[in-house]
């Protein structure tokens, strides 16, 4: 059921639709029970329940998207299981996708959290995170 200030969706322009596609279908498909919701050329969005995601490929890639600027910081995503985390950075990592506080792992974002930080293709940080 929708609800007043829930978020409908969130559109990224990515560098290399086919590169962010990777990464995205093991994370959000495989590990994360949504489905694609729409397919064009020059993009893809997934969905789960009410809210989805939109990846579009940008003509624009200078300069390169940095976190630390003015806009987006991160993604984070909620899972049941320190198991699921696990997982899903085995996943990635085979894939050679960049861990961020690799030497923290588990428990970069505090004592209380069991995360994973890592970069999507376009170093867009992802959070994978587990509430003890």
């Amino acid at each position: 059921m929708s609800k007043t200030g829930q978020i409908n969706h969130i559109e990224i322009y990515v560098s290399n639709l086919k590169n962010t596609r990777l990464f995205w279908d093991t994370l959000l498909l495989e590990n994360l029970n949504y489905k694609i919701y729409q397919e064009w050329p020059n993009g893809i969005s997934y969905k789960l329940d009410e809210t989805y995601l939109v990846f579009v490929q940008s003509n624009k890639t200078i300069p390169e998207y940095n976190r630390t600027r003015v806009g987006l910081n991160h993604l984070a995503f909620l899972v049941l299981t320190t198991k699921q985390v696990d997982k899903i950075r085995s996943q990635l990592l085979a894939s050679n996708y960049n861990e961020l506080y690799a030497n923290l792992y588990p428990h970069a974002g505090g004592a209380e959290s069991y995360a994973l930080y890592i970069e999507d293709p376009d170093r867009i940080k992802v959070e994978i995170v587990c509430k003890q």
